[in-house]
Protein backbone atom coordinates (compact mmCIF):
# COMPACT_ATOMS: atom_id res chain seq x y z
CA UNK A 1 0.00 0.00 0.00
CA UNK A 2 1.55 3.34 -0.96
CA UNK A 3 1.83 6.22 1.52
CA UNK A 4 -0.71 8.48 -0.25
CA UNK A 5 -3.39 5.78 -0.14
CA UNK A 6 -2.62 5.07 3.51
CA UNK A 7 -2.94 8.77 4.37
CA UNK A 8 -6.25 8.94 2.52
CA UNK A 9 -7.44 5.86 4.41
CA UNK A 10 -6.51 7.16 7.86
CA UNK A 11 -7.15 10.86 8.18
CA UNK A 12 -8.85 12.85 10.89
CA UNK A 13 -11.46 14.03 8.37
CA UNK A 14 -12.90 10.58 7.76
CA UNK A 15 -12.60 9.07 11.23
CA UNK A 16 -15.82 8.26 13.00
CA UNK A 17 -18.38 8.46 10.21
CA UNK A 18 -19.25 7.05 6.81
CA UNK A 19 -18.34 9.16 3.77
CA UNK A 20 -21.84 8.61 2.37
CA UNK A 21 -25.01 8.59 4.44
CA UNK A 22 -27.19 5.52 4.73
CA UNK A 23 -29.75 6.94 2.33
CA UNK A 24 -27.20 8.47 -0.04
CA UNK A 25 -27.58 5.40 -2.22
CA UNK A 26 -28.96 7.42 -5.13
CA UNK A 27 -25.81 9.54 -5.41
CA UNK A 28 -24.40 6.89 -7.77
CA UNK A 29 -27.20 5.57 -10.01
CA UNK A 30 -25.08 2.91 -11.69
CA UNK A 31 -24.03 1.40 -8.39
CA UNK A 32 -27.60 1.65 -7.10
CA UNK A 33 -29.04 -0.22 -10.08
CA UNK A 34 -26.28 -2.84 -10.03
CA UNK A 35 -26.76 -3.41 -6.29
CA UNK A 36 -30.50 -3.86 -6.71
CA UNK A 37 -30.27 -6.13 -9.76
CA UNK A 38 -27.24 -8.17 -8.74
CA UNK A 39 -26.38 -7.68 -5.07
CA UNK A 40 -24.26 -10.84 -4.99
CA UNK A 41 -21.83 -9.26 -7.48
CA UNK A 42 -21.50 -6.01 -5.50
CA UNK A 43 -21.11 -7.93 -2.25
CA UNK A 44 -18.44 -10.11 -3.82
CA UNK A 45 -16.54 -7.06 -5.10
CA UNK A 46 -16.81 -5.41 -1.67
CA UNK A 47 -15.46 -8.58 -0.05
CA UNK A 48 -12.64 -8.76 -2.59
CA UNK A 49 -11.62 -5.21 -1.74
CA UNK A 50 -11.47 -6.27 1.91
CA UNK A 51 -9.17 -9.21 1.08
CA UNK A 52 -11.76 -11.98 0.76
CA UNK A 53 -12.58 -14.21 -2.20
CA UNK A 54 -15.02 -12.47 -4.55
CA UNK A 55 -16.66 -15.60 -5.93
CA UNK A 56 -17.07 -17.39 -2.60
CA UNK A 57 -18.52 -14.32 -0.87
CA UNK A 58 -20.79 -13.57 -3.81
CA UNK A 59 -22.10 -17.12 -3.73
CA UNK A 60 -22.43 -17.06 0.07
CA UNK A 61 -24.56 -13.94 -0.21
CA UNK A 62 -27.14 -15.99 -2.11
CA UNK A 63 -27.70 -18.25 0.91
CA UNK A 64 -29.82 -16.12 3.20
CA UNK A 65 -28.51 -16.85 6.74
CA UNK A 66 -24.92 -17.31 5.56
CA UNK A 67 -24.97 -14.23 3.35
CA UNK A 68 -26.51 -12.08 6.04
CA UNK A 69 -23.88 -13.17 8.55
CA UNK A 70 -21.09 -12.56 6.05
CA UNK A 71 -22.46 -9.10 5.27
CA UNK A 72 -22.52 -8.17 8.96
CA UNK A 73 -18.95 -9.42 9.49
CA UNK A 74 -17.70 -7.59 6.39
CA UNK A 75 -19.42 -4.34 7.45
CA UNK A 76 -17.81 -4.61 10.89
CA UNK A 77 -14.37 -5.16 9.35
CA UNK A 78 -14.85 -2.17 7.06
CA UNK A 79 -15.94 0.02 10.00
CA UNK A 80 -12.93 -1.12 12.00
CA UNK A 81 -10.50 -0.55 9.13
CA UNK A 82 -11.87 2.95 8.48
CA UNK A 83 -12.28 3.90 12.14
CA UNK A 84 -16.03 4.40 11.74
CA UNK A 85 -18.22 4.53 14.81
CA UNK A 86 -20.81 1.80 15.15
CA UNK A 87 -21.52 -1.55 16.70
CA UNK A 88 -22.60 -5.06 15.88
CA UNK A 89 -26.12 -4.09 16.93
CA UNK A 90 -26.29 -1.15 14.53
CA UNK A 91 -24.89 -3.33 11.73
CA UNK A 92 -27.57 -5.96 12.42
CA UNK A 93 -30.36 -3.38 12.46
CA UNK A 94 -29.29 -1.59 9.28
CA UNK A 95 -28.73 -4.93 7.56
CA UNK A 96 -32.32 -5.94 8.38
CA UNK A 97 -33.98 -2.60 7.68
CA UNK A 98 -32.23 -1.62 4.48
CA UNK A 99 -29.81 -4.22 3.10
CA UNK A 100 -29.44 -2.51 -0.29
CA UNK A 101 -28.61 0.82 1.33
CA UNK A 102 -25.93 -0.80 3.51
CA UNK A 103 -24.46 -2.63 0.53
CA UNK A 104 -24.25 0.59 -1.49
CA UNK A 105 -22.86 2.55 1.47
CA UNK A 106 -20.12 -0.05 1.92
CA UNK A 107 -19.27 -0.05 -1.80
CA UNK A 108 -19.05 3.74 -1.80
CA UNK A 109 -16.84 3.68 1.31
CA UNK A 110 -14.53 1.14 -0.31
CA UNK A 111 -14.39 3.33 -3.41
CA UNK A 112 -13.26 6.27 -1.26
CA UNK A 113 -10.80 4.03 0.57
CA UNK A 114 -9.24 2.83 -2.68
CA UNK A 115 -9.32 6.23 -4.33
CA UNK A 116 -10.83 4.75 -7.48
CA UNK A 117 -13.90 3.37 -9.14
CA UNK A 118 -15.63 0.03 -9.05
CA UNK A 119 -17.95 -1.79 -11.41
CA UNK A 120 -21.22 0.01 -11.99
CA UNK A 121 -19.76 3.39 -11.26
CA UNK A 122 -21.57 6.25 -12.93
CA UNK A 123 -20.87 9.53 -11.21
CA UNK A 124 -24.34 11.08 -11.17
CA UNK A 125 -27.42 10.56 -13.29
Amino acid sequence: MNLELLERTITADNMGEWQYGMFGCFSNCGLCILSFCCPCYVFGKNAEAMGEDCLMCGLASLINPVGYGAAIVLRGRLREKRGIDGSLTSDLLWGCLCPFCTLIQEAAEIRVMQGGAMAGDIERC
